[in-house]
């Protein structure tokens, strides 16, 4: 993905990527039992994935993904919130590299038909 050494060009790819891409670029790494199960060592994010957060304030927390925004690259997770001024509650964004997958949504057929062929492809 990566076609050039200065890193302003691989700035400007990265901020300035299409949709797609963006999807692909918010993945994070598998704990190690899931490793071992699908033989792979990252994977993207996705609504309904549970993560561990590794880094950060809020270190140690456990929830579901309840939305992965692409356009900042953050991703929103159940239970992690902070209160407002007014007594309100929002959602802190964190970043996909703080997290860890801990376990993964396979309701979506064609997730899980590509974990399939992943992991029949590490076990050759």
């Amino acid at each position: 993905m990566v076609n050039s050494k200065k890193p302003s060009k691989q700035r400007k790819r990265f901020f300035t990527a299409v949709h797609h891409r963006r999807a692909k670029m918010l993945s994070s790494h598998l704990s190690t039992s899931l490793k071992s199960k699908y033989g792979i060592k990252n994977i993207p994010l996705k609504v309904g994935d549970r993560v561990r957060i590794v880094r950060g304030d809020t270190i140690g927390a456990e929830g579901k993904i309840i939305n992965v925004n692409r356009k900042k690259f953050r991703i929103y997770v159940e239970g992690i919130n902070r209160k407002k001024q007014d007594g309100q509650n929002v959602n802190i964004p964190i970043h996909h590299s703080n997290v860890i997958i801990t376990e993964l949504d396979t309701s979506d057929k064609l997730r899980k038909n590509k974990l399939n062929i992943l992991s029949k492809e590490s076990s050759n």
